[in-house]
């Protein structure tokens, strides 16, 4: 008997020995692989995100500020917390090295927090005592060069994977971006021969020539610099063949394009004359690609308008004069934004005028997604009706909205052919040895836009003196919407494939189901006995005021009887109404019980019993090999 207890409590020791070495082991033999369950597969890197780390050249130290015992009074921000921290260990772990992570929790007066201060992470005060709360992160290079993300904001979890890899690929790739600005509108500083001054640049052009190498491309251009990496193209007007095909070679390259095309472009002044104002209304203000558009995959019809009444705004149009209802001015929010693009996250309103629409072309390879979008209320609209209109209220006449919504801005992604298929127009020359290309190289990565006037300072920015100076402070977010375009398109193409992912933080859905089914159930039943509640209290109150006017003949005993039966029926009634509104949360609470009766019961039961029925199996099968080897000669 002590023999069999010996043995027993050895073998005991033995497999927990054999464990604790099994998962060390482990823990070295098997460090990096991972095996990502979830539905949406949070945990699991884009390829495009991976590339980027491969081809990091220097190491990247990263520094993630994190208040880890502030974040103890917010539970969503502490459990958000772990996720970015996850997903900071998962790319450094993913980067042969090249990322170095750093987890710091800044003490208040430490040098921790002026650390944070200085890289560019901001703090935010929470609670009564207005602790400072650090969730931000900072990245440095090996040339001093540094890029911090201010605050990771949870409404912008499903963004998080590319504004964290966009930051590591911008401290990889220091250098400022090229931008090739093409514009036949007078967007750049100038000077006016009319007043003798300069004329200020667009608030717009003004703040991209901060952020990015800025380089003029004239209307007449035959080349665009192999080292360009994003070319503008604003109210491309009257381009000459040559500079459509250097303009179609760039694409087929796998160029990354902004287009702006528009029917009606206020800021084109090309045809203004002085001495006849109404001749210059009446002028062509139009612009488009033409068939350059055609073979990216997009159709743009220039006489055509759109009109939106559900986000249509009220200009005055003289001074003085009341407001009215634009339908060709809109104010796009966010429901009108495509929430799983990167360029309109986190922006509020973007406005647009006298803009087109855009469709994609029918059997297209290329791949057409809307960015922003008009409502359902909208109905495209002759061009010639916005050439000289004094009152925008004519617009409502005869207006029937087609019940479709209209794309006003787009991302086309994909290979795509040449619109010169016989070579060269007259008067190019290629350079020794370059031959022109038919298709695509690279896939093509165009934005574009059927608008040229959300450019435009009126429709976003007011312009303020401030103290002799300029300042010109947004009211819109069209700047925003045209930065986060260049920023987005100015990258390699791995770092725009990194596109928005599912959140992390994923609502009950049959909880919610539930909730509106019983809502959908009770919900007409509350409402009858609210109205029989109103009725009884308003014959109790006709009841008690007879009884309170001295004037009135005394109630009869009839009448006694009837106050004192709607006394009672007000009662019953608010106690159903309580049963009613309890009754709401009744299937909820019975799924919560059966969530509890399985992780409580069920599962260990069904573990347990799989459990023994593995080791009865195991003990049969020792117990006929052991027959098996004792029959055998």
């Amino acid at each position: 008997m002590t023999k069999r207890s010996t043995l027993g409590g050895g073998t005991l020791l033995a497999l927990a020995l054999l464990f604790i070495g099994l998962t060390v082991l482990f823990n070295y033999a098997l460090r990096g692989w991972r095996l990502d369950l979830t539905q949406n597969h949070l945990y699991t890197t884009a390829p495009g995100t991976d590339r980027i780390l491969k081809n990091i050249k220097e190491p990247i130290n990263l520094y993630f500020f994190f208040s880890e015992k502030t974040a103890d009074q917010i539970p969503q921000l502490k459990t958000y917390g772990v996720r970015v921290r996850e997903f900071l260990e998962e790319l450094q772990a993913r980067s042969g090295g090249n990322v170095r992570l750093h987890v710091i929790d800044p003490q208040p007066f430490s040098e921790d927090e002026d650390r944070a201060s200085e890289l560019g992470v901001k703090s935010a005060p929470v609670g009564a005592s207005g602790s400072q709360f650090y969730f931000g992160m900072a990245g440095t290079n090996s040339t001093d060069g540094h890029a911090a993300i201010e605050f990771f904001d949870p409404a912008k979890e499903q963004f998080l994977e590319y504004d964290v890899v966009k930051l590591v690929y911008q401290l990889a790739n220091p250098k400022k971006p090229v931008v090739a600005w093409l514009s036949t509108l007078p967007m750049a500083e100038s000077f006016d021969q009319r007043t003798g001054q300069t004329k200020q640049p667009w608030a717009i052009y003004a703040q991209a020539q901060q952020l990015f190498d800025i380089r003029t491309v004239e209307a007449t251009a035959t080349k665009i610099d192999s080292d360009v990496s994003v070319l503008v193209l604003v109210h491309p007007k009257g381009l000459s063949p040559a500079t459509q095909f250097a303009i179609d070679q760039y694409a087929l390259r796998g160029g990354h394009i902004v287009a702006f095309v528009d029917p009606v472009a206020e800021a084109d002044q090309s045809a203004a004359d002085p001495q006849n104002p109404m001749a210059a209304m009446s002028a062509d203000k139009s612009s488009h690609l033409g068939t350059l558009l055609t073979a990216w995959g997009v159709n743009f019809n220039p006489q055509l308008v759109l009109a939106d009444r559900a986000h249509a705004l009220s200009v005055s149009m003289h001074q003085g004069e009341p407001p009215v209802q634009h339908l060709g001015i809109l104010g796009l929010d966010q429901s009108t934004f495509n929430s799983n693009d990167v360029v309109t996250a986190g922006l509020s309103n973007v406005n647009v005028a006298t803009a087109g629409f855009l469709e994609p072309v029918k059997d297209s390879k290329t791949r057409f997604e809307s960015i922003l979008q008009s409502s359902a209320e909208s109905e495209p609209l002759p061009v010639e009706r916005f050439a000289m209109l004094f009152d925008p209220s004519t617009l409502r006449d005869g207006f029937k909205p087609t019940g479709k919504r209209y794309t006003i801005a787009a991302r086309v992604t994909g290979t795509v052919k040449t619109m010169f298929p016989a070579g060269p127009p007259a008067g190019v020359t290629l350079a020794p040895g370059q031959t022109a290309l038919k298709d695509s190289a690279k896939p093509l990565n165009l934005v574009v836009f059927a608008d040229t006037d959300l450019l435009s300072n009126f429709l976003w920015v007011h312009e303020q003196n401030f103290f002799g100076q300029q300042v010109a402070q947004a009211w819109a977010s069209n700047g925003d919407l045209v930065l986060n375009t260049l920023d987005n398109l100015s990258g390699s193409t791995d770092l725009i494939s990194v596109r928005g992912r599912a959140t992390f933080t994923r609502p009950f859905e049959r909880v919610e189901a539930l909730r509106r089914s019983a809502d959908d159930r009770f919900r007409a039943k509350e409402q009858e006995l609210e109205q029989q509640l109103r009725d009884a209290e308003g014959k109790l109150n006709a009841l008690q005021n007879k009884r309170n006017d001295k004037s009135a003949v005394i109630l009869t005993a009839e009448q006694e009887k009837e106050l004192d039966h709607f006394q009672e029926e007000k009662l019953r009634i608010r106690k159903q109404l309580r049963a009613v509104r309890a009754g709401l949360d009744e299937d909820i609470k019975g799924l919560g019980t059966e969530l509890k009766i399985v992780n409580i019961v069920v599962v260990p039961i069904a573990f347990a019993i799989a459990v023994l029925l593995f080791a009865l199996w195991r003990r049969r099968r020792r117990v006929s090999l052991a027959v098996n080897k004792e029959n055998k000669p």
